[in-house]
């Protein structure tokens, strides 16, 4: 596995590939790499010749600076993961080779930004769209591949591939979940034992909502994920939501939805999804988000 550093360098590369009529496959990350970003390397290696994956802790799009000083880096075991799942170039620049200056670019992305993590999080969405931005026009690849667990962040960086109309296919991919469900994040890792045991109760409860979604509708399920984290003292929810599944718009009702394709990752039921149920819950201090369809 080639490791690069300078964002010169994946142009130089990447453009001597291309020439041979190589297909680019590429996995932007943050690092602190679980099986999760594997499977989004595993498939691109399916589908493009050469698969670029990028580790690189963006600081634009962290609100909180305490969060971004204790996002969990570790080089060693990603580069081991990476070269052991067949990674064909990793790039891990500098803040300084990302951005060289000061980025003062705004993004529109309209009622995404205004809703969920958007809300929650502000300036978190235009911080993605400045590094996603840099790193697709560096990289320049064919298809570039994103865990569907950042449900708003894969819709939010579809919006910026359309507005910069840059030649590149966003492919979200399903959530890969430890046996217990709790969905795969390098936020996990900074959980003690026991928040580690209370975080399983997030998709078991989410599980448990939709079918009280189907039965005695929103606003039932919504109180039942209210009362359960109340319940527990290291759990705090910032939202639950049930949402369009294509649009994010909150709705009242499933029944209200009509079927029609939407970003679900490669579960081979595109067209039959409705809906989406969204969450967002501090387990001591640590923000973990999840979201699961309602079909």
């Amino acid at each position: 596995m080639l490791v690069l550093h300078k964002i010169d360098e994946i142009k130089a590369i990447v453009s001597l590939e291309k020439a041979k009529n190589k297909t680019i496959g590429f996995v932007p990350t943050m690092g602190a790499l679980h099986q999760g970003h594997i499977s989004l390397i595993d498939y691109s290696k399916k589908e493009t010749d050469i698969t670029v994956c990028s580790i690189f802790v963006n600081p634009t799009q962290f609100n909180n600076q305490s969060d971004l000083k204790h996002y969990p880096r570790t080089p060693e075991a990603d580069i081991k993961l990476l070269e052991d799942a067949g990674c064909n170039i990793l790039y891990m620049p500098e803040v300084s080779d990302v951005y060289p200056e000061n980025d003062i670019r705004k993004f529109d992305f309209g009622y995404l930004d205004t809703i969920l993590e958007g809300a929650t999080r502000p300036g978190h969405f235009n911080g993605v769209g400045q590094v996603v931005s840099i790193l697709l026009e560096g990289v320049k690849p064919d298809k570039a591949y994103f865990g569907s667990k950042d449900y708003q962040q894969v819709m939010v960086v579809k919006s910026l591939v359309k507005q910069l109309k840059l030649p590149v296919e966003i492919v979200p991919c399903p959530i890969l979940r430890e046996p217990d469900g709790l969905a795969m994040s390098s936020r996990n890792t900074r959980l003690s034992a026991e928040e580690r045991k209370i975080a399983a109760f997030i998709p078991q409860w989410m599980q448990e909502a939709i079918v009280i979604v189907k039965e005695k509708g929103i606003d039932a399920a919504k109180q039942f994920i209210s009362e359960k984290i109340s319940k527990v003292p290291e759990m705090k929810l910032d939202y639950y939501e049930v949402c369009d599944a294509e649009t994010l718009e909150s709705i009242s009702d499933i029944k209200s939805v009509t079927l029609s394709a939407c970003l679900v990752g490669r579960q081979g039921v595109e067209g039959h999804q409705k809906a989406i149920s969204l969450i967002a819950v501090f387990v001591g201090n640590i923000r973990l988000i999840d979201n699961w369809i309602i079909e």
